[in-house]
C-alpha cells in the first residue's frame, strides 16, 4: 500500500480520540490556548508581576551567556551596527547575529534591562507551545494537543531556558518549526505540500542566522534516518524539491555570512569554524564531561515526564523493521510516533557525541519529548497498559525520590564546599536557606508518591498527569520566588551594582577594571568597556594605570591584598557583599 495514500489527508478536521481521553480532557482548542497562554505569561514573568506573578527582570544577568549576550545586544543598539556583533567593543564571532537583533528591538520598547533582555526568549518559549498545540491538534487531536502542550511547559528546563538571555529559545523555535512542517509536506494534504515543505527550508534558513549549522543539523537528524528506514526517499525528492530548498536555505541565511567574511575575513573564517567542527571535536570553556552528561539532564531537566520516555522510545524503535517493510504506516499515530522516537535519539546521540556539552543543548528534542509521552499517557488512560509501564514508574520513582532528598540535602553539601565557593562569591558564606529547600524538596517527594499512588489505581490513574503538573507548577512557584532572589541577592547582586555606580561616574575617556574571574555581565550594568584583569598580570596593570582619566577597579576584596601597591591606597567608594569599588580619583 503506498504509504502517502494512507496518511494524506485533505480534511482539516482533527482525528477522532477514544472517549475516555474526550471526557478526562475535554474542553474547547480556545480554552486550551487560553489556558496555556495565561500559565505562560505567569511563569515566564511576562505579566509585569501582576497578581503575584513570577518577574522575569528581578533576577540579575548570569555569567557568561546571559551577561555576553544582553551586552552585544546593548553594543549594537549604541553603535547602529546591525552585521558585526561585538562584545565589550571588540569583535563577538561566537553566534550569528538574530538573537541580538531581537533583544536590541525588545531593549527599543522596554528599555535597557533585565527584563527587556530575556522577552524575546519568553516570547520564543510562547511561539513553541502554540507550534506544539497546532500540529499536535492537526494529527492527534485537541485532547493530546493540550496534553503535550502542558508537559513541555511544565518542566525545570523549559522553565529555564526561556527566562534567559541565551539563543537556544530562538534556535528551537526554528528546528521545531523545520521539523514539523516536513512532516506535514510529507504526510499533509497533496494541496499544501509545497507549502509546507518552503516552510521547511526557510526555518533552517533562519535558524542559521540565529546559530549556525547545528540549525539545520538538528531537523535532518530526524528527516534522514526517517526517510532511510520507511524509503521514502523518492516520495521526498519528487515532491520536498530539495535543491530548491537548499536554495532556499541560501537565501535567507547567506547574506549576512557573506557580510561578514567580507568585513573580518580570515578572523570570522576561523572563529566560525572554532565555534562550529571545533566545538563539535574539542571541548570549548571547560565544558566537557561524558558521552552520558546528558542522560541525568533529560530525566531530571524533562521530570516527571522523562520517566515515561525511555519505554515509549523503547516500544517505537523495537518495530523498525515493520516500517522498513511498510508495514507499520497504517495509522498516522505510530507512523508519528516512530517519527520522533528517532528524531530524541538521534539527537540525544549526536551532542553526547559532541565534545562541547552543555545542559541546555538538548533542549531542541524536547517538544517531540513531550508528544511522545503524551502519546503513551493516551494509551495509559484508555485503560490499555502500554508495555513496560511498571519499568515507568520504577524510573519516576527513582528520579523523583532521588531529586527530591538531593534538595533537602543541598545546603549541608553547599556548606561543605563553603571555602571554595565564596573564593568568586564572597556574600555566598551569609546564605541562609532557612526552610526553602526542606519545602522544596517535599514538593517533589509528595508528588512523585502522588503519582505512584494514582498509577496504581485504576479509578484515579486520571489523576496522575494533574498531579504531575500541579507537582511541577507549585516548585517552580518555590523556584522563582524563593531560591532565585537568595540567588540574585548573594551570587549576582554585589559587583552588578557597583558596576552600576561605577559607569554612573565614569566619563567617556575614563577606565573601569575588574579583577579576578571574568564577568561579563558587569559591561551590561556599566553601560561602559570593563577590561578584564588579574592582580598579578603586570604588563596589563602598568598600561592602565599609565593612562589618562580617572580609573576605577571592581574585585573581590579579599584580592586587595594581591594588587598592585600602586593602587592600595586609592579610595574605597564603595564595599558590598564581599566586593570592594576602588576609585583613583574622588567621586565628588
Amino acid at each position: 500500500m503506498d504509504n502517502q495514500s494512507v496518511l494524506s489527508d485533505s480534511s482539516s478536521t482533527p482525528p477522532p480520540t477514544p472517549s475516555s481521553l474526550q471526557v478526562k480532557f475535554s474542553s474547547s482548542p480556545f480554552s486550551h490556548v487560553a489556558l496555556l497562554l495565561v500559565l505562560s505569561f505567569w511563569l515566564f514573568g511576562l505579566e509585569g508581576g501582576w497578581l503575584g506573578g513570577l518577574e522575569m527582570g528581578s533576577l540579575g544577568l548570569t555569567d557568561r551567556d546571559e551577561g555576553s549576550n544582553a551586552e552585544a545586544a546593548r553594543e549594537m543598539l549604541e553603535t547602529g551596527d546591525w552585521i558585526s556583533p561585538t562584545l565589550n567593543y571588540e569583535p563577538r564571532f561566537a553566534k550569528p547575529a538574530f538573537t541580538y537583533w531581537l533583544i536590541s528591538g525588545s531593549y527599543s520598547l522596554f528599555g535597557i534591562n533585565e527584563f527587556a533582555a530575556r522577552f524575546p526568549s519568553a516570547l520564543s518559549g510562547l511561539c513553541v507551545l502554540l507550534l506544539q498545540y497546532a500540529f499536535v491538534y492537526r494529527w492527534l487531536g485537541a485532547p493530546l494537543a493540550f496534553l503535550s502542550s502542558i508537559m513541555l511547559l511544565l518542566n525545570m528546563e523549559f522553565l529555564a531556558i526561556n527566562r534567559m538571555v541565551i539563543t537556544d529559545p530562538e534556535l528551537v523555535v526554528f528546528t521545531t518549526l523545520a521539523g514539523y512542517s516536513f512532516w506535514h509536506g510529507l504526510h499533509g494534504s497533496t494541496n499544501n505540500t509545497r507549502w509546507w515543505f518552503m516552510s521547511f527550508y526557510l526555518a533552517m534558513g533562519f535558524g542559521m542566522l540565529v546559530k549556525g549549522p547545528v540549525s539545520i543539523i538538528i531537523p535532518l537528524v530526524g528527516v534522514i534516518p526517517y526517510l532511510t528506514v520507511t524509503r521514502q526517499w523518492k516520495h521526498f525528492w519528487q515532491n520536498g524539491f530539495p535543491i530548491l530548498g537548499a536554495g532556499l536555505v541560501i537565501v535567507v541565511a547567506a547574506p549576512w555570512y557573506v557580510a561578514m567574511i567580507q568585513i573580518h575575513a580570515e578572523a570570522y573564517w576561523a572563529a566560525a569554524q572554532a565555534n562550529t567542527t571545533g566545538r563539535f571535536m574539542n571541548p570549548m570553556e571547560g565544558h566537557g564531561g561524558t558521552i552520558f552528561f546528558y542522560v541525568p539532564i533529560l530525566l531530571l531537566g524533562f521530570f516527571p515526564w522523562s520517566a515515561f520516555l525511555p519505554s515509549v522510545l523503547y516500544q517505537s524503535l523495537k518495530k523498525w523493521k515493520a516500517y522498513w517493510n511498510k508495514q507499520g504506516l497504517a495509522t498516522r499515530e505510530t507512523n508519528l510516533e516512530f517519527f520522533l522516537s528517532i528524531w530524541v535519539v538521534g539527537l540525544l546521540i549526536f551532542f553526547s557525541l559532541s565534545a562541547t556539552r552543555l545542559p541546555h543543548y538538548i533542549y531542541p528534542l524536547f517538544p517531540a519529548s513531550a508528544i511522545l509521552v503524551a502519546l503513551w499517557w493516551k494509551r495509559f488512560q484508555d485503560m490499555a497498559l502500554p508495555p513496560d509501564w511498571r519499568v515507568a514508574r520504577w524510573f519516576l520513582l527513582v528520579i523523583g525520590y532521588v531529586l527530591g532528598i538531593a534538595i533537602i540535602v543541598a545546603p549541608a553539601i553547599f556548606h561543605q564546599f563553603i571555602k571554595q565557593i565564596t573564593k568568586e562569591f564572597p556574600a555566598a558564606a551569609q546564605v541562609d536557606f532557612g526552610w526553602l529547600p526542606v519545602i522544596m524538596g517535599s514538593v517533589i517527594l509528595l508528588g512523585t508518591l502522588g503519582i505512584r499512588l494514582c498509577l496504581d489505581s485504576e479509578t484515579k490513574r486520571s489523576w496522575a498527569v494533574g498531579m504531575a503538573a500541579g507537582m511541577m507548577l507549585v516548585f517552580g512557584v518555590f523556584l522563582v520566588k524563593g531560591a532565585l532572589p537568595v540567588f540574585h541577592m548573594y551570587f549576582l547582586e554585589p559587583p552588578q551594582q557597583l558596576a552600576a555606580i561605577a559607569g554612573f561616574n565614569l566619563k567617556k575617556d575614563d577606565r573601569l577594571l575588574q579583577v579576578g574571574r571574568k564577568r561579563p555581565s558587569l559591561s551590561f550594568y556599566a553601560q561602559r568597556k570593563v577590561y578584564f584583569l588579574g592582580p598579578r598580570d603586570e604588563k596589563e596593570w602598568q598600561m592602565h594605570l599609565a593612562a589618562s582619566g580617572k580609573k576605577m577597579i571592581i574585585l573581590q576584596t579579599p584580592l586587595r591584598q594581591e594588587i598592585p601597591g600602586a593602587v592600595a591606597d586609592w579610595i574605597v567608594v564603595l564595599e558590598h557583599g564581599g566586593f570592594s569599588l576602588l576609585s583613583s580619583e574622588p567621586l565628588l
